[in-house]
């Protein structure tokens, strides 16, 4: 199979996988260049409330392929910044299952989601000191917000890859799985998050994201919504809400 990002959608959650096992999943470029573009139409897909990024068996994903790297990495550099820009902007909740190796941009991309679930023997890494490459400030920026400015020297300044526990100690992820159960568990509670107000969760994650003065906007879209009313007389009813609101690009 040639490199590429495939997606499904199934009961609300679409899934995004990177397929380049011939070399751990790692993305070219035009991999780098599709992913934007395939979150803006999954954005403006209404049966999408949730988003799962993994990659195709064993493995996560193994950053940038390094032969594009060799002939341009300022350009290889910024593909990687607006993709990962683009995923962190996703309105939908985001979550980064993770198996085997997540390293170089592939770490990138899983900061740049809400969420991050992964196997036992999981291995992370930030390797730009490996390369000589300047970590972007909004990759920096990101990763700090995740595991505090001590932890983020360390990924940075050494490029070692840490394992799953240590990874979930530090903050960079959120729950680790047995062996076999990661794709279980991820679909039960991206089914869930499918079953939440989509409202309540775009305005908490742009919130969260530091996008603190569009309180007046998004008590305009609840107003408008007819979420909260649902959500009310569902809990009154005792049966499940049946949320409207959708995000959109």
């Amino acid at each position: 199979m040639e490199p590429q990002l495939s997606h499904s959608v199934i009961d609300g959650v679409a899934t995004v996988v990177i397929h380049h096992p011939a070399k751990r999943n790692a993305m070219t470029a035009g991999m780098w260049r599709a992913l934007p573009s395939l979150l803006d139409e999954l954005t403006d897909d209404a049966d999408v409330h949730a988003l799962v990024l993994t990659g195709a068996g064993d493995t996560f994903c193994a950053g940038f392929d390094i032969s594009t790297l060799r002939s341009s990495p300022d350009e290889a550099t910024g593909l990687l910044v607006l993709a990962e820009e683009a995923l962190a902007a996703f309105p939908k909740p985001t979550l980064a299952a993770v198996r085997g190796y997540c390293v170089g941009g592939g770490s990138q991309l899983a900061a740049a989601c809400d969420l991050r679930f992964a196997e036992e023997g999981a291995r992370f890494g930030v390797t730009p000191a490996k390369l000589g490459i300047v970590y972007p400030s909004s990759s920096t920026r990101r990763l700090v917000s995740l595991v505090g400015p001590a932890a983020a020297k360390y990924l940075l300044f050494s490029g070692e890859l840490i394992d799953a526990e240590r990874a979930l100690r530090t903050g960079l992820v959120d729950e680790v799985l047995p062996a076999g159960e990661l794709g279980k568990r991820v679909g039960e509670f991206t089914r869930l998050l499918a079953t939440r107000s989509l409202l309540t969760q775009a305005a908490a994650k742009e919130f969260a994201n530091g996008h603190v003065d569009r309180d007046a906007y998004w008590t305009e879209q609840a107003r408008g919504s007819g979420d909260t009313a649902e959500g009310v007389a569902a809990f009154l009813d005792r049966r499940e809400p049946r949320f409207t609101w959708r995000a959109s690009g």
